[in-house]
């Protein structure tokens, strides 16, 4: 699919949106503010993952949210 529209990297993209879609079912219970202080990053941080601005976000650092909103432990950076 983000080929077809041209994303450069598209398989990566396509693994950060699946960590995205499975972070927030995690964090459905939860306020953005609280979100931000679980993964350690700033409000408006959240606000754009959830909306699929999330190129600034490695896989790998997506990988220790999920994580990190599974266990609910906080400071994830």
């Amino acid at each position: 699919m983000f080929k077809d529209l041209g994303v450069p990297r598209p398989e990566e993209h396509l693994v950060k949106a699946q960590l995205i879609f499975k972070i927030d079912g995690i964090m459905k219970s939860l306020k953005q503010a609280e979100a931000a202080e679980l993964l350690g990053i700033k409000e408006a941080g959240v606000s754009k993952m959830l909306v699929g601005e999330f190129r600034q976000f490695s896989v790998s650092r997506l990988l220790r949210f999920s994580n990190c909103a599974r266990s609910r432990r906080g400071d994830c950076r």
